[in-house]
């Protein structure tokens, strides 16, 4: 008979795959029929809306009025420059949200994104190709480069510009790529539980982790609205982890174990019970438990491993917690 729940599994585990500095995979597990995706989705359209970034929204070219104009001697004109220009990703220095930077080159020169990099300023594409100056030609320009999320088009910009700049339209988003996949994870025989796993691609202007803690944080702010019209109780350690497949294998007697004979009238003589108390305890509590020798000490060692765990084993805080008192109500049965 299939077990009545009246609060959904609470997921446990979470793992994180660097795979480049720049990318990096997020797993999360496990989680009922459908809450996963009902998770990821949200999780990733604030990535790719709310990750604050930087991007250049002006620029002030000596000798150019506008973006259909020309330098002398730069092979691109205004208009290929700035298609150059929004490739090139920037990160500002000491925590800064807008900066002005001035630039001077003389040719002959190829500019790529490195020579861009300064005191001010970090480009995290110093590969990206920029201009490219003949022998007779000088290039000096001005990038206001600010802080922001999403995409702001020129338009919006314009008014923060002086009128000798060329407005801008900003992607700011530092995230390149956001997606997920769910599958299915086995939990005490049931294989209905779901894994997420989202793949995370950033441009270099901050990591992958750092762009998934902040979209956390965006989406707890978005919620947090209904705490202030709702009163909400927040559930006890003890619940949040009565779920857990961990507690669960904790909590099961020792008959599980398929100790001997020998080893087994060792623990129950001593009213241990539950495995959990032979995981909270140290080698050298079980060493002196009464009349436990080393051969079942050794095959009680093993069983525990067995099970996935290790005597002394260094448990997280909330599930020692409901552990405890689990083993409070058995010893007291």
């Amino acid at each position: 008979m299939k077990k009545i729940k009246t609060t959904p599994l609470a997921p446990q585990e979470f793992e994180v795959e660097q795979i480049s500095d720049n990318e990096a995979n997020i797993m999360a597990y496990p989680f009922e029929t459908g809450y996963a995706i009902s998770l990821a989705h949200p999780l990733r359209r604030f990535l790719l809306s709310s990750s604050v970034g930087y991007a250049p929204i002006g620029i002030k070219i000596e000798g150019a009025k506008h973006e259909f104009d020309s330098v002398r001697g730069m092979l691109e004109d205004i208009s290929d420059f700035i298609l150059n220009l929004k490739e090139i990703r920037f990160k500002l220095n000491n925590d800064a949200t807008e900066a002005e930077i001035n630039y001077s080159f003389t040719g002959p020169c190829t500019i790529t994104g490195a020579d861009l990099t300064n005191d001010e300023v970090e480009v995290v594409t110093p590969e990206a190709p920029l201009a490219t100056l003949n022998e007779d030609s000088n290039l000096n320009f001005t990038i206001k480069i600010a802080q922001g999320i999403g995409y702001v088009p020129s338009e919006d910009t314009v008014e923060e510009l002086e009128d000798s700049y060329i407005a801008l339209d900003a992607y700011f988003t530092p995230v390149r790529s956001a997606t997920y996949k769910i599958e299915n994870v086995l939990v005490e025989d049931n294989p209905n539980f779901e894994r997420v796993v989202m793949n995370i691609r950033t441009d270099g202007q901050i990591s992958p982790i750092d762009a998934f803690r902040n979209s956390l944080e965006v989406m707890y702010a978005q919620l947090a609205v209904f705490n202030s019209e709702i009163s909400i109780k927040a559930p006890s350690t003890i619940e949040r982890v009565e779920e857990s497949p961990d507690l669960k294998k904790l909590t099961t007697n020792i008959d599980s174990l398929g100790l001997s004979a020998r080893s087994f009238n060792c623990l129950d003589r001593s009213n241990i019970k539950l495995i959990g108390e032979i995981v909270l305890m140290s080698t050298n509590d079980l060493k002196n438990v009464k009349n436990l020798g080393k051969k079942s000490y050794d095959e009680i060692v093993e069983k525990i491993q067995e099970f996935g765990f290790t005597v002394g084993a260094d448990l997280a805080d909330d599930v020692v917690t409901a552990l405890k008192k689990k083993i409070e109500d058995a010893q007291s049965a």
